[in-house]
């Protein structure tokens, strides 16, 4: 039978990363870097995982530095032989290949963690925005919902602003429910004409909503001032209809900073009784993809430089829960572990849904064969 030959070491290294370039998931390259040692020192010699993370993800190109915050996941052996610059490179992949997943993890629709500030509220605390994290439009007997002022003018345009859930999200749709006053004659539907979608970061601490935070209003507004925005979605006209109104952007975005906001553009709803338009809002959703826990983002200035801390730690304690739940790998996966260093069976078994599993053997052994 003839031997199958190494197009690594056959052809050029352009055309071997131009053929590795072609992978599309992180796990892919992990798998490729855990062939054979020749296949590992190709793929970290030529930062083939950072280069794929920055395909995907080019927002992350502003980030300006990355920390690793106490690393231990595995115990540190000696190797005087490495250089400084072949340690950075290792670096740079097992970083890069843990971002990469930890953006493409499982979609989650509650990605609003928090209210800030809305731009007017007609009746606080009864119509805070604090209402809009409420799935439902009823909390037991009470209506839940935000309303804004009353205007005559019915293009004035009003803004909920929220914290995500992480500071590093790549969001893909977004949920809107306007509000039916049940309570009125007709039933009234006060939603707006359209509604836009902006993400930034701030340089300075801002609150969040509170029942008991309304007096610092105006304070937070002059704070939103000093929001950078870095992403503006179209506007999207909505329905003056009573549902969950769904928005998906051309395109997935990558939030750095975790602030979002929701612009209501325009009025359609005036209410009878004091003939003022109104714009009602009972439920807000942000579907996507949060940072893993294992990294946080720290902002440097308005330029959008920002650094980006990562926490090996959490990942192990992230893995340990679990599979302290239950969750085990099977025989195959355990077998093909038992070959490769802690943090790359860490990331394989991340990658694959499996959690991770610290294990001791530094073996160089070629894997070829289970490929």
């Amino acid at each position: 039978m003839e031997r199958c030959g190494d197009f690594v070491q056959w052809f050029l290294p352009d055309m071997s990363i131009k053929i590795l370039m072609c992978l599309e998931d992180p796990s892919d390259l992990v798998r490729v870097s855990a062939v054979s040692t020749s296949w590992r020192q190709f793929v970290i010699g030529n930062g083939l995982c950072k280069h794929l993370c920055l395909r995907r993800f080019p927002d992350i190109s502003s980030v300006a530095n990355m920390t690793e915050v106490k690393n231990t996941i595995v115990p540190v052996v000696s190797q005087p032989e490495k250089s400084s610059e072949w340690s950075s490179l290792e670096w740079d992949h097992r970083v890069y290949a843990f971002m990469a997943q930890g953006l493409s993890n499982c979609t989650r629709k509650d990605c609003l963690i928090d209210a800030i500030l809305a731009s007017s509220t007609d009746n606080y605390p009864e119509e805070s925005i604090l209402n809009t994290l409420e799935p439902s439009d009823r909390v037991g007997r009470r209506a839940s919902y935000w309303s804004s002022r009353g205007e005559s003018d019915p293009t004035v345009p009003e803004t909920l602003t929220y914290k995500l859930i992480s500071k590093l999200c790549l969001i893909s749709e977004f949920h809107v429910q306007p509000f039916q006053a049940y309570f009125q004659f007709g039933f009234p539907i006060y939603s707006a004409k359209a509604v836009r979608f902006r993400v930034g970061h701030s340089n300075v601490k801002i609150d969040v909503e509170s029942d008991n935070g309304h007096e610092s209003a105006a304070a937070q507004g002059s704070l939103l001032d000093k929001i950078v925005w870095t992403y503006t979605s179209p506007a999207f006209p909505m329905e003056q209809e009573n549902s969950l109104q769904k928005f998906k952007l051309p395109e997935p975005v990558l939030c750095i900073g975790g602030v979002l906001q929701v612009e209501l553009l325009g009025r359609v709803q005036r209410q009878e009784m004091d003939g003022q338009y109104y714009i009602c809002v009972s439920h807000v959703q942000v579907v996507g993809r949060p940072l893993l826990p294992a990294f946080d983002v720290e902002i440097l200035d308005e330029s959008g430089k920002w650094n980006l801390k990562y926490y090996p730690k959490e990942n192990l304690c992230q893995s340990r829960t679990k599979f302290s739940e239950g969750e085990s790998s099977s025989p195959r996966l355990r077998s093909f572990g038992s070959n490769l260093r802690g943090w790359e069976q860490m990331i394989l078994n991340t990658l694959l849904g499996a959690g991770a599993v610290v294990v001791d053997d530094d073996s160089d052994e070629e894997l070829g064969g289970l490929f």
